[in-house]
């Protein structure tokens, strides 16, 4: 499970660990380009000489696997996109136009776009992009295009090509949204994600997997069913492609392997040489029995200082939940501010028991929960270029019952938001007064990081299914509850006095700076990121309004929560923190119930009153207020590049690193040098 979430800190408290100096950091141009509602930055990867060159070399190699499962991401999001991408590639680097034209600008935003979100939707809202360039402009620029650049089925002329690709662009009723999640109509038919084929019903597809499940012969050790398959229909019956060697996206998948192979003979011990090799061999066969006993492998390496994920992994991009989104980030241990995660898993079952919910759901042991600080290495597939700041795997709860889980806070690029963002004027316009500002200012960065610490590590952890109730009991609301359920463990417990008698914080004050940051960006802030006159439909975003919504609501006959207006402007003004502290507990207790017993009902009703609808008023005024700051309401990144130095035997003896490519350069390289699935 991920939480994805932009920290808004000013400066970091003393506490913290900074993962880069005050003078590299001063130095460091953090912001690479901006454009539609996007910024791209970059991150440093602090401490990467002080690995060893074995260390080095199986990072190298490791990030070349992650580089060449790009190609499917892409295609998972939409069955046109690649074609879409190399296509609007091809045109940019063939244009003999005015590139001062609106046309033209138009077009590169929607360029950079598309490789933003890998692919015609938007990466947050799903939406489908709306270009500001004409289908003639677009229709002109490919039928100059040289011949051979395009990427034609075989027999297909220029012109059907058009036929297709055209309306798929610029036709707003065809493919609008990725993903959609509007209640009562067929999420699988509404939604253009290509996990499905065209035709096949949600109703097929719930069928499909539920026979599946009754035919299962070990229903104590349930497979992630879909996870790595995309459904299709052969003289009419549904079946699934899957991802493998041999199967769908194998061109990719055989350039992953043969780079894991690689990364074998560096893995720093048998345990992670062993786990890599199992990933091969589930590339290979495409078994999910073996990404569980690969899963299992990796949660017990506790001892690599390298470490990586890399597969079909998180299923946001599924209606249903079902299909995994390949992702990849590599990376290594932040071995100094490791060591407060180290210390909350280490008291993993004194959270546990102390937590607000009913005795009958809480695991008796918590088994195997282990925390680190990490410097992100490469981000890639549906982490890049938008990435969480937090990571908790595996998803199987059975696994995570019977083995444990890792947790992971990404503090390199929590330190590259927190330095981007300095000086943006934020606090200013939507902190009510200067001593929340002030508190915000001294402690919002290492209680956010801790935040992120206690959900990832813990909160994602906490809590047990009772016997017979299934993973995806909670379907399309399974994801937006789940968020809730570790945000809310971690907003409880960081105003626990545990925090200070572990060392964590030092004021007892410090939570309520968290505290405000998500009142507000679950109440308003967060509203910048919807198209005026939406809904929310992201599950992390519900999952924040949900909370905030619901206590703001529950808490109005104590008014904990208050809406202030100030010369026309709407201010939260938290009046109550201990009261507010204990609404996240009773909230805690009810979806922990949802989850544990399976009640989707209960959970549909809380979702569906808290976390959808906006106040089209409060929206109108934060959309203003932000485009008088120009924030960028979503971020991401480009990647450093990894260069292996060589000696005369072609052996690697060192591995540079370089932060100097721009954006266009680095999706255009990626394009050229890792991309399996297209036929350039």
């Amino acid at each position: 499970m991920k939480k994805s979430i932009i920290v808004s800190a000013i400066a970091a408290a003393a506490i913290a660990s900074p993962a880069v100096s005050t003078a590299e950091a001063t130095n460091f141009n953090y912001k690479v380009d901006r454009f539609a509602d996007i910024e791209v930055l970059r991150y440093q990867v602090p401490e990467f000489s002080a690995l060893s060159v074995s260390q080095k070399t199986l990072v190298y190699y490791l990030t070349e696997a992650a580089l060449y499962g790009r190609d499917i991401l892409t295609d998972q999001n939409g069955k046109h996109n690649l074609a879409i991408r190399t296509t609007l590639e091809e045109i940019y680097k063939n244009y003999k136009g005015n590139k001062e034209s609106a046309e033209y600008k138009g077009f590169l935003t929607y360029l950079k776009q598309v490789w933003f979100a890998n692919g015609i939707h938007h990466h947050y809202s799903t939406d489908k992009f709306q270009p500001a360039f004409s289908p003639e402009f677009f229709v002109k620029e490919v039928k100059a295009l040289p011949s051979g650049v395009l990427p034609l089925a075989k027999g297909q002329s220029v012109d059907d090509f058009l036929k297709v690709i055209t309306p798929v662009i610029f036709d707003a009723e065809v493919m609008p949204k990725r993903v959609n999640q509007e209640a009562g109509q067929d999420l699988i038919l509404t939604s253009a994600c290509n996990y499905y084929d065209g035709g096949i019903t949600q109703a097929e597809v719930e069928a499909f997997y539920a026979n599946m499940k009754n035919a299962d012969s070990d229903p104590a050790h349930p497979m992630s069913y879909g996870l790595n398959s995309r459904l299709v229909k052969r003289d009419g019956k549904v079946v699934e492609e899957v991802y493998k060697v041999g199967g769908r996206y194998s061109e990719a998948i055989i350039k992953i392997v043969d780079c894991l192979k690689k990364a074998l003979p560096f893995a720093e011990n048998d345990l992670q040489k062993s786990h890599i090799a199992k990933l091969i061999e589930y590339y290979e066969t495409g078994n999910l029995r073996t990404f569980d006993e690969y899963s299992i492998l990796w949660v017990e390496d506790v001892v690599s200082g390298v470490d990586f994920i890399n597969g079909f992994i998180e299923s946001y991009g599924d209606p249903l939940g079902y299909k995994g989104a390949w992702e990849s980030i590599v990376n290594f241990k932040n071995q100094a501010a490791s060591h407060r995660t180290e210390l909350i898993s280490n008291n993993a079952q004194w959270f546990e028991d102390n937590s607000p919910v009913d005795a009958r759901f809480k695991k008796a042991q918590v088994k195997g929960v282990s925390a680190k600080v990490i410097t992100a290495a490469i981000l890639a597939g549906d982490a890049y270029p938008a990435t969480p700041i937090g990571i908790n795997l595996p998803n199987a709860n059975w696994i995570r019952a019977a083995h444990g889980s890792k947790s992971v806070t990404i503090e390199n690029i929590t330190e590259a938001y927190d330095k981007a963002a300095q000086g943006n004027g934020f606090n200013a316009e939507f902190v009510i007064d200067k001593e929340t500002s002030d508190l915000m200012d001294k402690y919002l960065f290492i209680t956010d990081n801790l935040h992120t610490d206690l959900h990832e590590c813990l909160g994602h952890g906490s809590g047990k299914l009772l016997p017979g109730v299934a993973d995806d009991a909670l379907k399309e609301h399974g994801s937006t509850l789940e968020e809730t359920r570790a945000d809310l463990f971690a907003l409880y417990y960081l105003a626990d006095s545990k925090l200070i008698s572990l060392g964590l914080l030092d004021n007892p004050d410090a939570y309520k700076a968290e505290y405000y940051k998500y009142i507000l960006n679950g109440l308003m802030t967060q509203l910048m990121r919807i198209e005026y006159g939406k809904n929310i439909e992201e599950a992390h975003m519900r999952n924040r309004q949900l909370i905030a919504a619901w206590c703001y609501e529950k808490g109005k006959v104590d008014n904990v929560i208050q809406l202030s207006k100030i010369n026309g402007k709407t201010y939260i003004k938290i009046n109550d923190y201990e009261k507010l502290r204990n609404l996240f507990g009773e909230l805690l207790c009810e979806i922990q119930r949802i989850k544990s017993e399976g009640d989707y009902e209960a959970g549909k009703k809380l979702v569906e009153e808290y976390a959808v609808k906006v106040d089209p008023a409060l929206h109108r005024e934060v959309l203003d207020r932000y485009a008088s700051l120009d924030i960028a309401p979503y971020k991401g990144f480009v990647n450093p590049i990894y260069t292996p130095v060589k000696d005369e035997a072609g052996n690697i003896i060192d591995v540079t690193v370089d932060y100097s490519e721009s954006y266009i350069d680095q999706m255009l390289r990626y394009s050229k040098c890792y991309s399996p699935l297209t036929n350039r």
